[in-house]
Protein backbone atom coordinates (compact mmCIF):
# COMPACT_ATOMS: atom_id res chain seq x y z
CA UNK A 1 0.00 0.00 0.00
CA UNK A 2 1.59 3.57 -0.93
CA UNK A 3 -0.28 7.14 0.35
CA UNK A 4 0.91 10.37 -0.68
CA UNK A 5 0.08 12.83 2.12
CA UNK A 6 -0.53 16.15 -0.08
CA UNK A 7 0.40 19.64 0.91
CA UNK A 8 -2.98 21.59 1.37
CA UNK A 9 -2.25 23.68 -1.25
CA UNK A 10 -1.71 21.29 -3.96
CA UNK A 11 -4.32 19.55 -5.86
CA UNK A 12 -2.18 17.53 -8.26
CA UNK A 13 -1.37 14.59 -5.84
CA UNK A 14 -4.61 13.88 -4.55
CA UNK A 15 -4.73 11.10 -7.75
CA UNK A 16 -2.22 9.44 -6.00
CA UNK A 17 -3.93 8.06 -3.37
CA UNK A 18 -5.96 5.61 -4.44
CA UNK A 19 -3.17 3.65 -6.53
CA UNK A 20 -3.31 -0.33 -4.88
CA UNK A 21 -4.94 -2.97 -6.06
CA UNK A 22 -6.03 -5.90 -3.72
CA UNK A 23 -6.48 -9.64 -4.37
CA UNK A 24 -8.83 -11.77 -2.01
CA UNK A 25 -7.73 -15.37 -3.44
CA UNK A 26 -9.73 -17.01 -0.71
CA UNK A 27 -13.39 -17.87 -0.18
CA UNK A 28 -15.43 -14.89 1.00
CA UNK A 29 -19.23 -14.36 2.52
CA UNK A 30 -21.46 -11.60 1.52
CA UNK A 31 -23.11 -10.13 4.51
CA UNK A 32 -26.18 -8.79 3.90
CA UNK A 33 -29.93 -8.71 4.52
CA UNK A 34 -30.04 -9.73 0.55
CA UNK A 35 -28.23 -12.92 0.47
CA UNK A 36 -28.84 -16.12 2.60
CA UNK A 37 -26.60 -19.02 2.63
CA UNK A 38 -28.65 -22.29 3.11
CA UNK A 39 -27.01 -25.70 3.66
CA UNK A 40 -26.58 -25.94 -0.04
CA UNK A 41 -28.08 -23.12 -1.74
CA UNK A 42 -27.62 -18.80 -1.97
CA UNK A 43 -30.99 -16.87 -2.51
CA UNK A 44 -30.23 -13.69 -3.09
CA UNK A 45 -33.10 -10.65 -3.04
CA UNK A 46 -32.28 -8.82 -6.39
CA UNK A 47 -33.59 -5.55 -8.03
CA UNK A 48 -32.88 -5.43 -11.86
CA UNK A 49 -32.70 -2.11 -13.24
CA UNK A 50 -33.47 -1.56 -16.94
CA UNK A 51 -34.52 1.49 -18.92
CA UNK A 52 -37.21 1.38 -21.39
CA UNK A 53 -37.72 4.16 -24.35
CA UNK A 54 -40.87 4.56 -25.86
CA UNK A 55 -40.65 7.01 -28.45
CA UNK A 56 -39.08 10.26 -26.90
CA UNK A 57 -39.84 8.85 -23.62
CA UNK A 58 -37.35 7.58 -21.37
CA UNK A 59 -38.68 5.47 -18.48
CA UNK A 60 -36.78 3.45 -15.73
CA UNK A 61 -37.89 0.36 -15.33
CA UNK A 62 -37.27 -2.05 -11.73
CA UNK A 63 -37.77 -5.53 -11.20
CA UNK A 64 -37.76 -7.28 -7.81
CA UNK A 65 -36.95 -10.81 -7.94
CA UNK A 66 -34.62 -13.64 -6.50
CA UNK A 67 -31.91 -15.62 -7.85
CA UNK A 68 -31.44 -19.12 -6.08
CA UNK A 69 -27.95 -20.91 -6.75
CA UNK A 70 -27.19 -24.37 -5.89
CA UNK A 71 -24.15 -24.80 -4.20
CA UNK A 72 -23.91 -28.69 -4.69
CA UNK A 73 -21.87 -29.92 -7.84
CA UNK A 74 -22.43 -33.09 -8.74
CA UNK A 75 -19.89 -35.71 -10.06
CA UNK A 76 -19.53 -34.38 -14.19
CA UNK A 77 -18.69 -36.10 -16.81
CA UNK A 78 -17.87 -34.53 -20.01
CA UNK A 79 -17.82 -36.17 -23.85
CA UNK A 80 -16.09 -34.58 -26.59
CA UNK A 81 -17.01 -34.79 -29.98
CA UNK A 82 -13.87 -35.13 -31.58
CA UNK A 83 -11.75 -36.38 -28.99
CA UNK A 84 -8.87 -37.08 -30.85
CA UNK A 85 -8.63 -34.23 -32.63
CA UNK A 86 -6.42 -31.87 -31.66
CA UNK A 87 -8.89 -29.51 -29.32
CA UNK A 88 -9.90 -32.34 -27.67
CA UNK A 89 -6.73 -34.25 -26.58
CA UNK A 90 -5.37 -31.23 -25.62
CA UNK A 91 -7.95 -30.83 -23.65
CA UNK A 92 -7.57 -33.72 -22.05
CA UNK A 93 -3.87 -33.65 -21.70
CA UNK A 94 -4.37 -30.05 -19.84
CA UNK A 95 -6.55 -31.17 -17.43
CA UNK A 96 -4.57 -34.46 -16.18
CA UNK A 97 -1.47 -32.25 -16.23
CA UNK A 98 -3.01 -29.71 -14.06
CA UNK A 99 -4.21 -32.30 -11.87
CA UNK A 100 -0.80 -33.88 -11.42
CA UNK A 101 0.57 -30.43 -10.94
CA UNK A 102 3.29 -31.60 -14.07
CA UNK A 103 6.43 -29.52 -14.43
CA UNK A 104 8.26 -30.05 -18.06
CA UNK A 105 11.50 -28.78 -19.67
CA UNK A 106 11.31 -26.05 -22.42
CA UNK A 107 14.13 -24.33 -24.67
CA UNK A 108 12.96 -20.86 -22.40
CA UNK A 109 13.17 -23.35 -19.17
CA UNK A 110 10.79 -25.06 -16.35
CA UNK A 111 7.40 -24.79 -17.18
CA UNK A 112 4.44 -25.67 -14.96
CA UNK A 113 0.74 -26.46 -15.56
CA UNK A 114 -1.61 -23.93 -15.95
CA UNK A 115 -5.43 -22.70 -17.14
CA UNK A 116 -4.13 -19.68 -19.06
CA UNK A 117 -6.33 -18.53 -21.21
CA UNK A 118 -9.47 -19.30 -19.48
CA UNK A 119 -11.77 -16.13 -18.45
CA UNK A 120 -13.17 -18.13 -15.70
CA UNK A 121 -10.18 -20.13 -14.36
CA UNK A 122 -7.45 -17.34 -14.89
CA UNK A 123 -9.13 -14.09 -14.61
CA UNK A 124 -10.22 -11.76 -12.04
CA UNK A 125 -13.17 -9.60 -11.22
CA UNK A 126 -13.82 -6.47 -9.19
CA UNK A 127 -15.03 -7.58 -5.90
CA UNK A 128 -15.69 -3.96 -4.55
CA UNK A 129 -13.02 -1.77 -2.75
CA UNK A 130 -11.85 -2.04 0.89
CA UNK A 131 -12.33 0.87 3.17
CA UNK A 132 -9.41 2.91 1.66
CA UNK A 133 -11.10 2.59 -1.64
CA UNK A 134 -8.58 0.28 -2.75
CA UNK A 135 -9.92 -2.18 -5.73
CA UNK A 136 -10.61 -6.01 -4.45
CA UNK A 137 -10.41 -8.16 -7.16
CA UNK A 138 -10.54 -12.16 -6.64
CA UNK A 139 -10.59 -14.78 -9.10
CA UNK A 140 -14.04 -15.45 -11.48
CA UNK A 141 -14.12 -18.77 -10.09
CA UNK A 142 -14.24 -17.58 -6.76
CA UNK A 143 -17.59 -15.96 -7.06
CA UNK A 144 -19.77 -18.95 -6.96
CA UNK A 145 -19.33 -22.73 -6.56
CA UNK A 146 -17.71 -24.13 -9.91
CA UNK A 147 -16.75 -26.94 -11.31
CA UNK A 148 -13.32 -27.65 -11.29
CA UNK A 149 -11.73 -29.28 -14.74
CA UNK A 150 -8.91 -31.59 -12.64
CA UNK A 151 -12.45 -33.50 -11.33
CA UNK A 152 -13.76 -33.81 -14.48
CA UNK A 153 -14.51 -37.57 -16.03
CA UNK A 154 -13.71 -37.88 -19.83
CA UNK A 155 -14.68 -39.70 -22.79
CA UNK A 156 -15.95 -38.93 -25.97
CA UNK A 157 -16.17 -40.37 -29.84
CA UNK A 158 -13.95 -39.65 -32.92
CA UNK A 159 -13.66 -40.85 -36.56
CA UNK A 160 -10.37 -41.97 -35.54
CA UNK A 161 -9.41 -44.97 -33.54
CA UNK A 162 -6.38 -43.63 -32.63
CA UNK A 163 -5.55 -43.84 -28.96
CA UNK A 164 -5.22 -40.17 -27.04
CA UNK A 165 -1.52 -40.74 -26.60
CA UNK A 166 -0.49 -41.24 -29.84
CA UNK A 167 -3.29 -38.60 -30.96
CA UNK A 168 -1.63 -35.82 -28.63
CA UNK A 169 1.90 -36.59 -30.56
CA UNK A 170 0.22 -36.48 -33.88
CA UNK A 171 -1.64 -32.92 -33.24
CA UNK A 172 2.37 -32.06 -32.02
CA UNK A 173 0.73 -29.06 -30.22
CA UNK A 174 2.12 -29.36 -27.11
CA UNK A 175 6.16 -29.66 -25.78
CA UNK A 176 7.40 -32.99 -26.34
CA UNK A 177 8.59 -33.51 -22.77
CA UNK A 178 5.46 -32.70 -21.98
CA UNK A 179 4.29 -35.20 -24.32
CA UNK A 180 6.50 -38.05 -22.60
CA UNK A 181 5.26 -37.59 -19.27
CA UNK A 182 1.21 -37.44 -20.45
CA UNK A 183 1.45 -40.28 -22.37
CA UNK A 184 1.34 -43.17 -20.30
CA UNK A 185 -1.66 -41.31 -18.68
CA UNK A 186 -3.59 -40.63 -22.14
CA UNK A 187 -2.17 -43.96 -24.33
CA UNK A 188 -5.10 -45.92 -23.02
CA UNK A 189 -7.84 -43.25 -23.68
CA UNK A 190 -9.60 -44.68 -27.00
CA UNK A 191 -12.65 -42.76 -28.12
CA UNK A 192 -15.67 -44.30 -28.89
CA UNK A 193 -16.46 -45.10 -32.55
CA UNK A 194 -18.53 -42.01 -34.27
CA UNK A 195 -20.97 -40.80 -36.20
CA UNK A 196 -19.53 -39.91 -39.77
CA UNK A 197 -21.19 -38.72 -42.77
CA UNK A 198 -18.76 -37.86 -45.67
CA UNK A 199 -21.42 -35.69 -47.78
CA UNK A 200 -20.91 -32.76 -44.62
CA UNK A 201 -17.71 -32.66 -44.13
CA UNK A 202 -14.28 -32.57 -46.64
CA UNK A 203 -13.52 -35.55 -48.29
CA UNK A 204 -9.90 -35.72 -47.37
CA UNK A 205 -11.03 -36.36 -44.32
CA UNK A 206 -12.29 -39.95 -45.33
CA UNK A 207 -8.46 -41.59 -44.60
CA UNK A 208 -9.14 -40.61 -40.72
CA UNK A 209 -12.53 -42.26 -40.55
CA UNK A 210 -11.55 -46.21 -39.21
CA UNK A 211 -13.62 -46.14 -36.28
CA UNK A 212 -16.93 -45.28 -37.18
CA UNK A 213 -20.72 -46.21 -36.15
CA UNK A 214 -22.75 -48.39 -38.87
CA UNK A 215 -26.85 -48.79 -39.36
CA UNK A 216 -29.42 -46.04 -39.81
CA UNK A 217 -29.14 -42.38 -38.65
CA UNK A 218 -31.63 -44.17 -35.88
CA UNK A 219 -29.85 -46.87 -35.12
CA UNK A 220 -26.72 -44.22 -34.66
CA UNK A 221 -28.43 -42.02 -32.57
CA UNK A 222 -29.71 -44.95 -30.33
CA UNK A 223 -25.91 -45.74 -30.29
CA UNK A 224 -25.28 -42.33 -29.05
CA UNK A 225 -27.45 -42.80 -26.20
CA UNK A 226 -26.83 -45.45 -24.90
CA UNK A 227 -23.02 -44.37 -25.05
CA UNK A 228 -24.07 -41.18 -22.58
CA UNK A 229 -26.30 -43.81 -20.10
CA UNK A 230 -23.34 -46.15 -20.12
CA UNK A 231 -20.55 -43.49 -19.89
CA UNK A 232 -22.48 -42.05 -16.76
CA UNK A 233 -23.27 -45.30 -14.99
CA UNK A 234 -19.70 -46.39 -15.36
CA UNK A 235 -18.57 -43.23 -13.61
CA UNK A 236 -21.08 -42.68 -11.28
CA UNK A 237 -21.78 -39.15 -12.78
CA UNK A 238 -24.41 -37.07 -11.48
CA UNK A 239 -24.34 -35.14 -14.96
CA UNK A 240 -22.94 -35.47 -18.58
CA UNK A 241 -22.37 -32.58 -20.91
CA UNK A 242 -21.95 -32.77 -24.61
CA UNK A 243 -19.39 -30.86 -26.57
CA UNK A 244 -18.83 -30.98 -30.44
CA UNK A 245 -15.52 -30.07 -30.98
CA UNK A 246 -14.72 -32.28 -34.29
CA UNK A 247 -14.86 -30.66 -37.92
CA UNK A 248 -16.72 -28.18 -39.29
CA UNK A 249 -19.20 -29.30 -41.67
CA UNK A 250 -20.98 -27.62 -44.44
CA UNK A 251 -24.23 -26.29 -43.66
CA UNK A 252 -27.81 -27.71 -43.72
CA UNK A 253 -30.30 -26.80 -45.79
CA UNK A 254 -33.34 -25.88 -43.69
CA UNK A 255 -36.44 -27.29 -45.31
CA UNK A 256 -39.73 -28.03 -44.39
CA UNK A 257 -40.72 -30.97 -43.20
CA UNK A 258 -37.49 -32.02 -42.59
CA UNK A 259 -35.89 -29.85 -39.88
CA UNK A 260 -38.39 -27.26 -39.06
CA UNK A 261 -40.43 -28.90 -35.75
CA UNK A 262 -39.28 -30.88 -33.35
CA UNK A 263 -41.64 -33.76 -34.26
CA UNK A 264 -40.13 -33.76 -38.15
CA UNK A 265 -36.41 -33.80 -36.71
CA UNK A 266 -37.12 -37.41 -34.96
CA UNK A 267 -39.55 -38.11 -38.03
CA UNK A 268 -35.96 -37.17 -40.35
CA UNK A 269 -33.44 -39.02 -38.44
CA UNK A 270 -35.99 -42.16 -38.03
CA UNK A 271 -36.43 -42.47 -41.93
CA UNK A 272 -32.99 -41.51 -42.79
CA UNK A 273 -32.97 -38.13 -44.44
CA UNK A 274 -29.58 -36.98 -46.11
CA UNK A 275 -30.24 -33.58 -44.87
CA UNK A 276 -29.59 -34.55 -41.31
CA UNK A 277 -25.94 -33.74 -40.22
CA UNK A 278 -23.55 -35.78 -37.84
CA UNK A 279 -23.45 -32.90 -35.24
CA UNK A 280 -27.50 -32.46 -35.24
CA UNK A 281 -28.10 -36.41 -34.44
CA UNK A 282 -25.24 -35.68 -31.43
CA UNK A 283 -27.43 -32.58 -30.35
CA UNK A 284 -30.74 -34.70 -30.61
CA UNK A 285 -29.19 -37.55 -29.09
CA UNK A 286 -27.68 -35.36 -25.82
CA UNK A 287 -31.35 -33.12 -25.93
CA UNK A 288 -33.32 -36.51 -24.94
CA UNK A 289 -30.50 -37.86 -22.43
CA UNK A 290 -31.06 -34.12 -20.67
CA UNK A 291 -27.95 -33.07 -21.01
CA UNK A 292 -26.20 -30.11 -22.28
CA UNK A 293 -24.75 -29.59 -25.81
CA UNK A 294 -22.40 -27.33 -26.72
CA UNK A 295 -21.29 -26.90 -30.28
CA UNK A 296 -17.71 -25.43 -30.98
CA UNK A 297 -17.76 -25.25 -35.55
CA UNK A 298 -19.45 -22.65 -36.85
CA UNK A 299 -22.05 -24.97 -38.74
CA UNK A 300 -25.98 -24.64 -38.29
CA UNK A 301 -26.25 -27.63 -36.10
CA UNK A 302 -29.65 -26.23 -33.98
CA UNK A 303 -31.95 -26.18 -36.94
CA UNK A 304 -35.21 -24.83 -35.61
CA UNK A 305 -36.46 -28.54 -34.95
CA UNK A 306 -33.34 -28.96 -32.69
CA UNK A 307 -34.18 -25.76 -31.15
CA UNK A 308 -37.73 -26.62 -30.34
CA UNK A 309 -36.89 -30.05 -29.31
CA UNK A 310 -34.39 -28.51 -26.19
CA UNK A 311 -37.34 -26.31 -25.16
CA UNK A 312 -39.84 -29.78 -25.18
CA UNK A 313 -37.16 -31.37 -23.11
CA UNK A 314 -35.50 -28.46 -21.26
CA UNK A 315 -32.19 -29.06 -22.41
CA UNK A 316 -29.67 -26.60 -23.23
CA UNK A 317 -27.77 -25.98 -25.53
CA UNK A 318 -25.06 -23.27 -26.73
CA UNK A 319 -22.98 -22.43 -30.00
CA UNK A 320 -21.98 -21.83 -32.62
CA UNK A 321 -17.98 -21.82 -33.20
CA UNK A 322 -15.14 -21.46 -30.57
CA UNK A 323 -14.29 -17.69 -30.72
CA UNK A 324 -10.24 -17.87 -29.74
CA UNK A 325 -8.25 -15.79 -31.86
CA UNK A 326 -8.67 -13.23 -34.98
CA UNK A 327 -12.25 -12.97 -33.99
CA UNK A 328 -11.88 -11.96 -30.30
CA UNK A 329 -9.19 -9.46 -31.42
CA UNK A 330 -11.92 -8.62 -33.94
CA UNK A 331 -14.92 -8.33 -31.86
CA UNK A 332 -12.42 -5.96 -28.73
CA UNK A 333 -11.11 -3.46 -31.95
CA UNK A 334 -14.67 -2.72 -33.96
CA UNK A 335 -16.86 -2.18 -30.52
CA UNK A 336 -13.44 0.18 -29.54
CA UNK A 337 -13.48 1.74 -33.14
CA UNK A 338 -17.37 1.78 -33.61
CA UNK A 339 -17.60 3.55 -29.36
CA UNK A 340 -15.01 5.80 -30.44
CA UNK A 341 -16.79 7.46 -33.18
CA UNK A 342 -14.55 6.12 -35.61
CA UNK A 343 -16.03 4.52 -38.92
CA UNK A 344 -15.19 1.20 -40.39
CA UNK A 345 -15.62 0.70 -43.72
CA UNK A 346 -13.17 -1.69 -44.59
CA UNK A 347 -12.47 -5.21 -42.71
CA UNK A 348 -10.16 -7.70 -44.66
CA UNK A 349 -9.07 -11.05 -42.61
CA UNK A 350 -6.52 -13.29 -43.91
CA UNK A 351 -5.93 -16.59 -41.95
CA UNK A 352 -3.55 -19.87 -43.19
CA UNK A 353 -2.96 -22.70 -40.63
CA UNK A 354 -1.72 -26.47 -41.27
CA UNK A 355 -3.38 -28.08 -38.75
CA UNK A 356 -6.25 -30.94 -39.50
CA UNK A 357 -9.16 -28.01 -39.06
CA UNK A 358 -7.38 -26.12 -41.65
CA UNK A 359 -7.09 -29.48 -43.97
CA UNK A 360 -11.14 -29.82 -43.37
CA UNK A 361 -11.70 -26.26 -44.59
CA UNK A 362 -10.06 -26.13 -47.14
CA UNK A 363 -13.01 -27.78 -49.17
CA UNK A 364 -15.38 -24.89 -50.61
CA UNK A 365 -18.81 -26.10 -48.30
CA UNK A 366 -16.65 -26.10 -44.79
CA UNK A 367 -14.98 -22.87 -45.67
CA UNK A 368 -18.18 -21.15 -46.41
CA UNK A 369 -19.64 -22.01 -42.51
CA UNK A 370 -16.88 -20.95 -40.29
CA UNK A 371 -17.00 -17.53 -43.17
CA UNK A 372 -20.25 -17.14 -42.33
CA UNK A 373 -19.63 -17.60 -38.38
CA UNK A 374 -16.24 -14.92 -38.81
CA UNK A 375 -18.21 -12.44 -40.73
CA UNK A 376 -21.56 -11.69 -38.46
CA UNK A 377 -19.38 -10.61 -35.41
CA UNK A 378 -19.29 -6.77 -36.18
CA UNK A 379 -23.30 -6.45 -37.01
CA UNK A 380 -24.48 -5.28 -33.85
CA UNK A 381 -21.48 -2.98 -33.24
CA UNK A 382 -21.96 -1.50 -36.65
CA UNK A 383 -25.89 -1.26 -36.28
CA UNK A 384 -25.81 0.74 -32.82
CA UNK A 385 -24.46 3.74 -34.02
CA UNK A 386 -26.34 5.32 -36.63
CA UNK A 387 -24.47 8.50 -36.63
CA UNK A 388 -21.62 6.80 -38.70
CA UNK A 389 -23.67 4.60 -40.40
CA UNK A 390 -26.82 4.37 -42.52
CA UNK A 391 -29.62 1.86 -42.02
CA UNK A 392 -28.41 -0.84 -44.40
CA UNK A 393 -24.77 0.48 -44.58
CA UNK A 394 -22.55 -1.90 -43.79
CA UNK A 395 -18.49 -2.30 -43.52
CA UNK A 396 -17.01 -3.96 -46.35
CA UNK A 397 -15.81 -7.21 -44.79
CA UNK A 398 -13.72 -10.16 -46.48
CA UNK A 399 -12.23 -13.24 -44.54
CA UNK A 400 -9.65 -15.65 -46.31
CA UNK A 401 -8.90 -19.03 -45.03
CA UNK A 402 -5.99 -21.03 -47.20
CA UNK A 403 -3.94 -24.07 -45.66
CA UNK A 404 -0.53 -24.90 -45.22
CA UNK A 405 0.30 -27.64 -43.74
CA UNK A 406 3.91 -26.43 -42.90
CA UNK A 407 2.52 -24.26 -39.91
CA UNK A 408 0.28 -26.93 -37.83
CA UNK A 409 -1.19 -25.85 -35.56
CA UNK A 410 0.50 -22.47 -35.72
CA UNK A 411 -2.30 -20.33 -37.13
CA UNK A 412 -1.32 -17.22 -38.51
CA UNK A 413 -3.96 -14.02 -39.02
CA UNK A 414 -3.73 -10.95 -40.58
CA UNK A 415 -6.19 -8.50 -40.83
CA UNK A 416 -6.32 -4.93 -42.05
CA UNK A 417 -8.81 -2.08 -40.44
CA UNK A 418 -9.37 0.90 -42.52
CA UNK A 419 -11.72 3.50 -41.00
CA UNK A 420 -12.53 7.37 -41.67
CA UNK A 421 -11.40 9.94 -39.16
CA UNK A 422 -12.45 13.31 -38.32
CA UNK A 423 -12.60 15.40 -41.80
CA UNK A 424 -12.60 12.87 -44.28
CA UNK A 425 -9.06 11.80 -42.74
CA UNK A 426 -8.27 7.88 -43.10
CA UNK A 427 -6.98 5.78 -40.67
CA UNK A 428 -5.10 2.33 -41.34
CA UNK A 429 -4.36 -0.51 -38.30
CA UNK A 430 -2.53 -3.80 -39.63
CA UNK A 431 -2.36 -6.62 -37.50
CA UNK A 432 -0.51 -9.92 -37.59
CA UNK A 433 -1.57 -12.40 -34.84
CA UNK A 434 -0.05 -15.69 -34.21
CA UNK A 435 -2.34 -17.94 -32.50
CA UNK A 436 -1.15 -21.18 -31.16
CA UNK A 437 -4.68 -22.67 -32.23
CA UNK A 438 -5.67 -25.46 -29.95
CA UNK A 439 -3.90 -23.63 -27.41
CA UNK A 440 -6.34 -21.09 -27.24
CA UNK A 441 -9.23 -23.10 -28.04
CA UNK A 442 -8.85 -25.21 -25.19
CA UNK A 443 -9.30 -23.29 -22.88
CA UNK A 444 -12.83 -22.38 -24.26
CA UNK A 445 -13.91 -25.70 -23.97
CA UNK A 446 -12.91 -25.26 -20.01
CA UNK A 447 -14.88 -22.36 -20.05
CA UNK A 448 -18.31 -23.71 -21.81
CA UNK A 449 -18.46 -26.57 -19.53
CA UNK A 450 -18.54 -25.12 -16.37
CA UNK A 451 -20.41 -22.10 -17.22
CA UNK A 452 -22.78 -24.24 -19.14
CA UNK A 453 -22.77 -26.62 -15.82
CA UNK A 454 -23.30 -23.74 -13.17
CA UNK A 455 -26.25 -22.56 -15.36
CA UNK A 456 -28.06 -25.26 -14.58
CA UNK A 457 -28.12 -24.55 -10.95
CA UNK A 458 -29.48 -21.14 -11.43
CA UNK A 459 -32.93 -20.53 -11.37
CA UNK A 460 -35.05 -17.11 -10.95
CA UNK A 461 -38.11 -15.53 -9.77
CA UNK A 462 -40.07 -12.68 -10.10
CA UNK A 463 -41.77 -10.78 -7.44
CA UNK A 464 -45.39 -12.14 -7.09
CA UNK A 465 -44.63 -15.69 -9.24
CA UNK A 466 -44.45 -18.69 -7.20
CA UNK A 467 -42.13 -20.68 -9.76
CA UNK A 468 -38.65 -20.76 -10.11
CA UNK A 469 -37.74 -20.68 -13.48
CA UNK A 470 -34.37 -21.58 -14.96
CA UNK A 471 -32.49 -20.38 -17.89
CA UNK A 472 -34.16 -20.30 -21.51
CA UNK A 473 -32.56 -23.46 -23.12
CA UNK A 474 -30.51 -21.41 -25.74
CA UNK A 475 -27.91 -20.38 -23.03
CA UNK A 476 -26.49 -17.37 -25.11
CA UNK A 477 -24.72 -16.25 -21.65
CA UNK A 478 -22.38 -18.60 -23.24
CA UNK A 479 -21.55 -16.26 -26.03
CA UNK A 480 -17.77 -14.71 -25.14
CA UNK A 481 -16.70 -17.66 -25.99
CA UNK A 482 -18.33 -18.30 -29.10
CA UNK A 483 -18.26 -16.51 -32.88
CA UNK A 484 -21.68 -16.92 -33.85
CA UNK A 485 -24.04 -16.99 -30.68
CA UNK A 486 -26.59 -18.49 -30.57
CA UNK A 487 -29.84 -17.09 -28.63
CA UNK A 488 -33.35 -17.15 -27.87
CA UNK A 489 -35.79 -15.99 -30.56
CA UNK A 490 -36.96 -12.38 -30.39
CA UNK A 491 -33.43 -11.98 -28.64
CA UNK A 492 -30.46 -9.62 -29.86
CA UNK A 493 -27.40 -10.82 -30.87
CA UNK A 494 -24.27 -9.33 -28.92
CA UNK A 495 -21.09 -9.90 -30.23
CA UNK A 496 -19.25 -6.76 -28.56
CA UNK A 497 -16.61 -8.76 -26.20
CA UNK A 498 -16.59 -6.63 -23.00
CA UNK A 499 -20.21 -6.50 -22.91
CA UNK A 500 -20.43 -10.27 -23.16
CA UNK A 501 -17.83 -10.69 -20.58
CA UNK A 502 -19.88 -7.66 -18.21
CA UNK A 503 -22.98 -9.99 -18.58
CA UNK A 504 -21.67 -13.37 -16.84
CA UNK A 505 -20.03 -11.23 -14.12
CA UNK A 506 -23.04 -9.28 -13.34
CA UNK A 507 -25.24 -12.39 -13.31
CA UNK A 508 -23.23 -13.72 -10.97
CA UNK A 509 -22.98 -10.51 -8.69
CA UNK A 510 -26.66 -10.95 -8.95
CA UNK A 511 -26.49 -14.35 -7.40
CA UNK A 512 -24.97 -13.20 -4.42
CA UNK A 513 -27.52 -10.21 -4.47
CA UNK A 514 -24.94 -7.57 -5.08
CA UNK A 515 -25.30 -4.42 -7.87
CA UNK A 516 -23.64 -4.23 -11.13
CA UNK A 517 -20.17 -3.03 -11.48
CA UNK A 518 -21.47 -0.28 -12.85
CA UNK A 519 -17.69 1.82 -13.19
CA UNK A 520 -19.14 5.24 -12.09
CA UNK A 521 -16.61 4.52 -9.13
CA UNK A 522 -18.29 7.97 -7.76
CA UNK A 523 -15.76 8.02 -4.45
CA UNK A 524 -13.13 8.60 -6.57
CA UNK A 525 -14.82 11.95 -8.00
CA UNK A 526 -15.37 13.96 -5.45
CA UNK A 527 -13.10 15.99 -2.86
CA UNK A 528 -15.57 15.12 0.31
CA UNK A 529 -15.31 11.53 -0.80
CA UNK A 530 -11.67 11.35 -1.50
CA UNK A 531 -11.12 12.86 1.85
CA UNK A 532 -12.84 10.38 3.81
CA UNK A 533 -11.20 7.65 1.69
CA UNK A 534 -7.35 8.85 2.70
CA UNK A 535 -8.54 9.51 6.28
CA UNK A 536 -9.27 5.92 6.35
CA UNK A 537 -6.64 4.35 4.08
CA UNK A 538 -4.37 6.10 6.80
CA UNK A 539 -6.31 5.59 10.13
CA UNK A 540 -6.25 2.10 12.09
CA UNK A 541 -7.77 0.30 9.27
CA UNK A 542 -4.50 0.69 7.77
CA UNK A 543 -2.22 0.14 10.73
CA UNK A 544 -3.87 -3.23 11.67
CA UNK A 545 -3.63 -4.32 7.60
CA UNK A 546 0.42 -3.06 7.51
CA UNK A 547 0.42 -4.77 11.01
CA UNK A 548 -1.03 -7.72 9.59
Amino acid sequence: FFSFRAKPETLIPQTLIMSSCLNLDGNFKVESANCKYGSDEIIADYNYETTIVDGNVVKPLSTKMQFKTSTKIGKTGVMLVGLGGNNGCTCVAGAIANKLKMTWDTKEGPQKANYWGSLLLASTVKLGNDAGGNGVYTPMSNMLPMLNPDEIVWGGWDISSMNLGDAMKRSKVLDVDLQKKLYPYMKDINPLPSVYFPDFIAANQGERADNVLTGTKQEQMDTLRKNIQDFKKEHELEKVIILWTANTERFSAVEEGVNDTADNILASIARGEAEVSASTVFAVASILEGCTFINGSPQNTFVPGVVELARKHKSFIAGDDFKSGQTKMKSVLVDFLVSAGIKPVSIVSYNHLGNNDGKNLSAPSQFRSKEISKSNVVDDMVASNRTLFEEDEHPDHVVVIKYVPYVADSKRAMDEYTSEIFMGGKNTIVMHNTCEDSLLATPLIYDLVILGELCERIQVKKEGERDWEGFHPVLSLLSYMLKAPLVPGGAPVVNALFTQRCAIVNVMRACLGLAPDNHMTLEHRFESTLASLEEEANGPVAKKARKE
